[in-house]
């Protein structure tokens, strides 16, 4: 049996691809992989925010299209790259074990933490939701909107004359750039995105024998948290042109499920979290995006 992967071509994406790949061959050993690269609008259009194409799924459009023609077999994204709404004919297998959610702060030598950043200095980031979360900590700073791989956003610190860049520690992690991180960001001050760290394994509804074998790599805990924090996303109505984040956390048998919603222009912006039991994800973060959008108005 021979299974043909889509996935991006960055080297982030082609590392979590692999890494899939990795421990579905340790459970089915008789099975080939083999590993196609898909260019998407998002990876074509390097120098634009992207809220400013504002575009849902502008890093996934083109892989489904492969997997509904039949290209492809399966496809693995970053899950919070996912539009809310699932597309006809597609859906989520298995969910693998989730890498670190948290966002975290490269910084230029000499600093070594966010209240370390002087008055006025300059942090680079290419979403809402780090800029404005981070201004409302410290709004002296001046926050440059930056686009590119990993590598190139660290370059971005010297070449743009930064004093850091914000970036998600699953991604560093992933590419062996742990060492790079000066500091991680506390939920407390910046909210992960929806599923940040999660990985996507997307299918065509009718492969039943594939999704049974993707889900044997699933992770418990992992989905309880994605199903809550992508029912949030969806009862907001998750766009890149607003700030959203959501985190889940799972405690025996019941779940904390924050987030946190602005306007356009992050000139407001709620947090809020509510309780609930496993078994109730989706109603938990419907819910919550009820009590923010309410708060909101």
């Amino acid at each position: 049996m021979k299974i043909v992967v889509g996935s991006r071509g960055s080297k982030l994406a082609l590392r979590q691809t692999n890494w899939v790949i990795d421990i579905l061959k340790e459970k089915f050993e008789d099975v080939e992989f083999e590993v196609k690269v898909i260019k998407t609008k998002g990876d074509k259009i390097v120098n634009v925010s992207l809220d400013k194409i504002g575009d849902k799924g502008l890093f996934v459009k083109e892989i489904e299209k492969e997997l509904l023609e039949g290209k492809i077999d399966m496809a693995v994204h970053s899950m919070k790259d996912m539009p809310s709404e699932m597309t006809e004919g597609l859906t989520f297998s298995g969910i693998p074990k989730r890498e670190d959610y948290r966002d975290v702060l490269v910084l230029r030598d000499g600093y070594k933490d966010i209240d370390d950043i002087p008055k006025g200095g300059r942090i680079g980031t290419g979403s809402k939701r780090r800029k404005y979360q981070l201004l409302k900590y410290r709004p002296d700073l001046e926050v440059v909107s930056i686009r590119g791989n990993v590598d190139t956003r660290i370059k971005k610190i010297e070449n743009e004359n930064l004093h850091g860049v914000v970036l998600a520690a699953a991604g560093l992690k992933r590419i062996g750039l742990e060492d790079k991180i000066s500091s991680y960001l506390s939920p407390d001050i910046v909210l992960p995105a929806p599923a940040q760290g999660a990985l996507a394994l997307q299918i065509r509804k009718d492969r039943l024998k594939l999704d049974k074998m993707l889900k044997k790599i699933s992770d418990r805990k992992t989905e309880i948290q994605i199903k809550a924090e992508r029912a949030f996303l969806k009862g907001v109505g998750g766009s890149c042109h607003v700030p959203i984040g959501a985190l889940c956390n799972v405690i025996e048998d019941r779940i904390i499920l924050e987030g946190i919603l602005g306007d356009e222009d992050g000139s407001k912006l709620v947090r809020e979290k509510i309780e609930g039991k496993i078994g109730d994800e989706e109603t938990i973060g419907y819910k919550l995006a009820d009590k923010i959008l309410k708060e909101l108005k």
